[in-house]
């Protein structure tokens, strides 16, 4: 073991002054300027800012990855693992072997789309198989056990079985554990972890932090951060990197940003984590005499999965398993739960995406499991849905006018200067410029594509709409932006909204009443602040209790709960 290995006053890693530009048709198009920090081992760095800052470029930088035409045109980033001299990273040959022996071996990177970091061709055993026989001297036998090892450590259940498995076969939380599971399998001197819990829910998020410290510990590695959730900032971080348009505007000590920021983002960032504290101010409190537009009783729906030539049923999934609810008019109903507890499939199956087996969903007196086409047709101009990728769900070849009049001219709503009248109207609802309408989806931010799927949503006046973790992607800033966008929609509209969400925060400042799903069912229903306040299920207690605090003064005072369903 190295004498440095607990050494944390000597950089383990340093970026300094780096500039990187993108080389554009118009010239030289700078992303990073000038921007400085030291990782330590045994510390955890968090790299902060919104979507556009220049944190994932940083990261890739330090591996040697920036994508074309991207280059580092100034700065150095210095390795030193064993205290015994320094590697500039930046000098080597980007396919060589040097940086090819550093990547994956002695600097771990976690990417933040597994779907699209993972084969989908190769099991994940194979993956990880391969990651580790690259960097350690072993066979495939003993490599193939350190995957099994690496995929328990993460909690994937039935390892030993999870490691045949393909990337497609697990769920999005799943996908996240085994790209940290192969990070993590060469044991790395310092892991570049880029936004690696935002797809999570609270519950295996915490677990994953509580698995990235104990290895930090065992292992005295240096862990670098990005993310932008600042509960997630308070809860690890030792030291905090703020950017801001491709400059750092603030670094320090984590009580020193959390409790005296200097700079005005800095501040505009903790500012808007505050908000989401607390209900949203501006919300507009339904009526008790408002009467149902949903009811939702009984509902199950089951994947089968079959086998053979025979087709022979192996394995039956109940994604949901007797959900019963109300939906008031103009109320926003909150579904929260782990990933695949089923609060996708609960939305699906009202919007009927999917056709439950079982149940009744009525919506406004119609009973949409016996409405054939054309009824079902007409109930889809009124319940809406806004998905939880807006990159995904918007067609890239499509302009954004194209994208928002599709549903008009589809239910021959508008046609000529009439549509796009509408389509203007419809972008300065949302807080976007009508001039952007020629515009394809890439040319806008992730907060602005979300403003576009909100705009197609309610092109038709729906009275209903099924938001599936509509914010889960975007930053804290933009986030609170894109809620009281859909706050101030449904005061003007009279929307009622199903709202699913593993973010406690987001539920407390948009819902109403909270549904708390585990494995097909709702464990509890209640108003909101009663749910949060004085949680009376012990799944619920243990959601809670894993979401983290954006306060870094409160951290380790909350005790962990964990729930384990009786057999």
């Amino acid at each position: 073991m190295p004498q440095t290995l607990m050494d944390t006053d000597n950089p383990i890693l340093r970026v300094q002054n780096l500039n990187i530009g993108f080389n554009m048709r118009q010239g030289m198009f700078d992303v990073l300027h000038g921007v400085s920090f030291d990782l330590h081992r045994g510390k955890t760095t968090c790299i902060v800012g919104e979507s556009g800052s220049g944190k994932s470029v940083t990261a890739r930088a330090i591996l040697n990855m920036v994508p074309r035409p991207g280059v580092i045109n100034g700065g150095r980033i210095t390795f030193n693992p064993d205290g015994t001299g320094e590697t500039d990273l930046t000098a080597l040959d980007p396919r060589g072997k040097a940086i090819r022996d550093i990547r994956g071996g002695r600097i771990g990177m976690i990417f933040q789309e597994p779907m699209s970091s993972l084969s989908p061709v190769h099991t994940i055993g194979n993956q990880i198989v391969e990651a580790i026989r690259l960097h350690q001297d072993v066979d495939k036998a003993e490599a193939r056990q350190m995957a099994v090892e690496a995929l328990k450590q993460v909690e994937i259940p039935n390892p030993d079985k999870a490691v045949d498995r393909y990337s497609f076969e697990f769920s999005g939380g799943m996908r996240q554990r085994a790209m940290i599971a192969m990070a993590l399998a060469c044991r790395p001197d310092v892991l570049i972890a880029d936004e690696p819990t935002t797809a999570l829910d609270v519950t295996t998020q915490a677990e994953i932090i509580d698995l990235m410290k104990s290895l930090q510990t065992e292992l005295g590695m240096a862990i670098m951060f990005i993310t932008h959730d600042m509960g997630v900032v308070a809860e690890i971080a030792d030291e905090v990197v703020v950017m801001e348009k491709g400059h750092v505007v603030e670094k320090g000590d984590i009580h020193q940003i959390f409790d005296a920021p200097q700079h005005p983002y800095t501040q505009k960032l903790l500012g808007a984590v505050k908000r989401l504290e607390e209900p949203a101010e501006a919300k507009v409190r339904p009526t008790g005499d408002q009467g149902d537009i949903l009811r939702v009783e009984d509902l199950h729906l089951r994947f089968e999965k079959k086998e053979g030539f025979f087709q022979r049923v192996t394995d039956v999934t109940k994604a949901v398993d007797g959900v019963s609810f109300t939906l008031k008019r103009g109320e926003a109903l909150g579904i929260v739960g782990e990933s695949g507890s089923g609060k996708t499939t609960v939305g699906r199956c009202i919007a009927r995406v999917y056709d439950p087996n079982s149940g009744v969903i009525d919506y406004a007196g119609q009973d949409l499991m016996a409405a054939g086409d054309a009824q079902l047709r007409e109930s889809r101009k009124q319940i809406r849905m806004i998905f939880q990728d807006p990159f995904a769900s918007l067609n890239p070849r499509m302009t954004v006018k194209q994208i928002i009049a599709e549903p008009l001219i589809v239910n021959g709503i508008a046609s000529g200067q009439e549509l796009e009248d509408r389509v203007a109207k419809l972008l300065t609802e949302v807080g976007l410029d009508p001039s952007m309408m020629e515009r394809y989806p890439h040319a806008f931010s992730g907060g602005q594509r979300q403003r576009i799927v909100v705009a197609r949503a309610i092109a038709l006046e729906p009275k209903l709409v099924i938001a599936d973790e509509p914010t889960s992607a975007l930053d804290v800033s933009i986030r609170t932006q894109v809620l009281d966008l859909l706050l101030k929609l449904q005061a003007e509209m009279g929307l009622s909204f199903i709202f699913i969400s593993h973010d406690m925060a987001v539920i407390r400042y948009f819902c109403d009443r909270v549904a708390v799903m585990y494995q097909g069912r709702i464990v509890e229903i209640g108003e909101t602040e009663q749910i949060i306040t004085d949680p009376q299920h012990p799944y619920t207690k243990a959601l809670l209790s894993s979401v983290p605090i954006p306060d870094p003064s409160l951290r380790g005072t909350r005790q962990r709960h964990r729930y384990q369903a009786d057999a």
